[in-house]
This record gives structure tokens, sequence and C-alpha cells, in this order.
């Protein structure tokens, strides 16, 4: 009788083979860095005197 090693599957592959979390990371990383992004033009916008 032989006994099968179960293998471990790597993080990276675990994380590429879900969908949905990729799905989220890709509408949620650009969205906080537009948001970002937008936030640091209007702390640039000089104060009028």
């Amino acid at each position: 009788m032989s006994e099968e090693k179960e293998e471990r599957v790597p993080a990276m592959q675990r994380l590429l083979d879900n969908h949905f979390l990729l799905l989220f990371i890709g509408v949620t990383m650009p969205t906080v860095f537009y948001i970002l992004w937008g936030v640091m033009e209007i702390v640039s916008i000089p104060i009028a005197k």
C-alpha cells in the first residue's frame, strides 16, 4: 500500500485561482488610487486670499 503525499498549493496560485478576489482587487485598487490622486490634487490647490 503506497501512501500518497498531498502537495500544498502555493499561496500565489490560490490567489490567482480565486476569480472573485481578483475582481475585487481589480476594482478596489484603481478606485483607491484615483481617490488618493484626487485628494492630492485638491490639497495642492493654493488658498485664495
